[in-house]
């Protein structure tokens, strides 16, 4: 989910704090848990800060083992130490157990969009994402902010937020119902798919599908259950010479296929130059693939430079070749 939604729902998770008479006897505690809450539920994407490093290592880490087992214990213990220093030292346990479900609960909510997480690191490295919700959700937003106020002036915050979240359930249940519906409706138009790769839009009627078949690619949307096909891409395995296998060893490649699942690729030559470019098939606008790897060889072989990220120009993307 997006940093906002995290924000309500780290409110509406201290509201449910308040359900506890201890919590909800003592002022002081229950706005303690209401900032543990709060922190809680950002500390796993933490990881932001890797953009100043480079796009490459944000890729490649990013909801990878910041939302890991070892880092959710690791966000819980050092969360409800520093507030059990700073607040009640002998309230451990339930800023402990707040603690977990605050950070707990932003890596399973972050398991049902498109982008996903790798969860159950280190047992395994698979990105899991149920591609259920959009990574900004409305009617999640919109909902946990209503109970924004109710926490803030103590007022029935722990039933009106309690209340919320058995809404919410039952809006994850609707979407994933709404998801196998998408998924048979592709299944009727394209009988021999192997794979099909959803990403809901922000309106919940609309989804961004790609659909592979033994021998091609299809990408397409569909609006009220109507699938249209924009393009299709015929399945051409990478060739095995000296760029391509140059071109695996670079960071930004490496990124990109850890992120990227289902991809098409391109070879451009050039008078003093060579382009070997892979393109992420599951964020297609309008007319165009912003999601791309990008690398840059001279004709001994040799990378001159690379890049992986969004782009939304050819300009723009020569402009980040040249600068690395």
């Amino acid at each position: 989910m997006d940093t906002g939604t995290h924000l309500v729902m780290g409110f509406t998770l201290g509201g449910i704090a308040t359900l506890s008479p201890v919590v909800l006897n003592d002022p002081h505690l229950t706005n303690a848990l209401l900032l543990t809450t709060i922190i809680g539920s950002q500390l796993p994407d933490s990881d932001t800060i890797l953009k100043l490093k480079n796009n490459a290592k944000y890729l490649k880490h990013h909801r990878g083992i910041t939302h890991s087992i070892p880092a959710v214990i690791g966000w819980t213990l050092a969360l409800s130490i520093i507030m059990t220093i700073f607040n009640h030292r002998d309230h451990f346990g339930i800023f402990l157990f707040w603690s977990f479900i605050a950070v707990s609960v932003h890596v399973f909510v972050d398991l049902f969009n498109a982008y996903g997480t790798q969860a159950l690191r280190p047992f395994s490295n698979r990105w899991i994402a149920f591609g259920i919700i959009n990574t900004f959700d409305p009617f999640i937003f919109v909902l946990h902010l209503i109970g924004v106020p109710f926490v803030i002036f103590h007022f029935k915050a722990g039933p009106i937020c309690i209340l919320l979240y058995i809404i919410m359930v039952f809006y994850y249940a609707f979407r994933y119902r709404q998801k196998r519906i998408v998924i048979q409706t592709v299944y009727n138009k394209l009988p021999k798919a192997k794979h099909v790769y959803v990403s809901p839009s922000i309106k919940y009627t609309h989804y961004h599908i790609v659909a592979s078949t033994d021998t091609h690619h299809y990408v397409g949307k569909i609006k009220q259950r109507n699938f249209t096909i924009h393009d299709e891409f015929k399945r051409i395995p990478l060739p095995v010479i000296e760029d391509v296998k140059a071109a695996f060893k670079d960071e930004n490649v490496k990124s990109f296929l850890a992120f990227s699942p289902v991809y098409i690729w391109e070879l451009i030559g050039h008078d003093d130059h060579k382009e070997l470019r892979l393109i992420d098939l599951r964020y297609r606008t309008d007319t165009y693939y912003p999601f791309v790897a990008v690398v840059k060889f001279d004709y001994d072989h040799h990378i001159i430079s690379s890049f992986t990220g969004w782009i939304f120009s050819e300009k723009k993307l020569q402009k980040k070749l040249k600068m690395d």
